[in-house]
């Protein structure tokens, strides 16, 4: 039914594909504008086939494996419907306390940089065109990898020499291998959450990269910024989020319930979400 209405624009971890493809026959002959659902999953290291986790990649010294595995994952994720992994996860993590390392690709910088490229290219192949490419989605933008003491969504803080020295050229890297979209991270760096950090999305990943695919939150990411003391509710979530630069929220529900007050109150600018869409 909420297909149907237009108010859903992606389904998670849904891997059946006939259940997918009545979905998706619902958004595309069902509801208004016609417009195909984002079927994603985080799909790390292999789908079907299951390869070492990306720090295991990592310690080969050769981004060809980790392009052959991503190359194989996409063939896999795409035969079943899924088009969007959340991947690859390039933090930079040298406290060894912190559990998510396993996903990334170490302590390095230029090594993440160069296997995250290729993790990008094995999974969005020579064009997101063909029927076994998957959008690649580098994350946690930015600084996820740096929690203090090593908790997991935890603050950091990372004065910007060091963040621009250390923790963004992966991404720039992934930007340039032609990444179709970015995902924002938990933390905030020096009070401020990612989701709504209009410097890093704004003047950094549009301005300076020129990125031009989408920025999605991660799971809740938009509403916890009501943990970290950003946020007074989920009103003020959506209208900093969005000003900020994210253009699609996952799971919190705040931009939906949200946004058409926002626009008529004018804190958001309708031009903003004509952007995001």
């Amino acid at each position: 039914a909420l297909i149907k209405k237009g108010e859903i624009g992606s389904i998670l971890n849904e891997v059946d594909p006939a259940r997918i493809n009545a979905l998706q026959r619902v958004a595309m002959e069902e509801s208004r504008l016609g417009i195909p659902l984002l079927i994603a999953r985080d799909v790390i290291h292999g789908f079907k086939t299951i390869f070492p986790i990306p720090l295991g990649q990592a310690a080969s010294f050769n981004p060809q494996v980790a392009k052959d595995g991503a190359r194989v994952a996409a063939i896999e994720a795409s035969s079943v419907g899924i088009r969007w992994t959340f991947a690859p996860m390039i933090d930079i993590a040298r406290d060894p306390r912190w559990g998510r390392i396993a996903e990334g690709c170490g302590e390095d910088t230029y090594l993440t940089s160069v296997m995250g490229a290729a993790m990008v290219e094995g999974f969005q192949g020579d064009s997101l065109n063909s029927p076994t490419s998957i959008a690649a989605c580098p994350k946690h933008f930015v600084g996820y990898g740096a929690a203090e003491g090593g908790r997991d969504y935890n603050s950091t803080f990372i004065p910007e020499r060091r963040l621009r020295n250390v923790y963004l050229p992966p991404f720039e890297a992934a930007t340039k291998a032609g990444a179709a979209t970015f995902m924002t991270s938990f933390n905030d760096n020096d009070g401020i959450p990612s989701t709504g950090n209009a410097f890093i999305l704004k003047n950094v990943l549009r301005d300076e990269w020129g990125f031009d695919g989408f920025v999605v939150t991660d799971w809740a990411s938009a509403s916890e910024m009501i943990s970290h003391g950003f946020a007074a509710g989920s009103k003020e979530v959506a209208m900093k989020s969005v000003n900020a630069g994210v253009d699609m929220e996952m799971v919190s529900y705040t931009f939906v319930k949200e946004l058409p007050e926002l626009v008529k109150e004018g804190k958001v600018k309708e031009s903003t979400i004509d952007e995001a869409v």
